[in-house]
């Protein structure tokens, strides 16, 4: 957010972060798609854990289904090394389960 409030100002800012609130709740309520991470992308490629993606404007937002609702893993910038960051989220996640 500081990024945004320094080179777009504190309500554009503010307007993301909201516009980010709303979407991650359409998805708990599945009013947006769900795309399944494909395995290729999993690391372990064994991981048994359903990982699901997002777009929201130019941040992508991985999470899994919760019995209560979704668990955010990351969000991610588009221009991040999604695949590097995926490999050390996901094997701390398996290793927790």
């Amino acid at each position: 957010m500081d990024y945004t409030v320094q080179h777009w100002g504190q309500a554009q800012a503010e307007k993301y972060i909201r516009g980010l609130h709303t979407h991650l709740q359409r998805l708990a309520d599945r009013q947006l798609p769900w795309h399944a991470l494909p395995q290729t992308l999993a690391v372990p490629q064994d991981l048994d854990i359903p990982v699901y993606f997002s777009r929201y404007e130019k941040h992508i937002l991985f999470f899994r289904e919760l019995s209560n609702g979704i668990g955010i893993m990351m969000i991610l910038h588009q221009s991040m090394d999604m695949p590097v960051r995926l490999a050390e989220d996901l094997t701390k996640l398996e290793a927790q389960n």
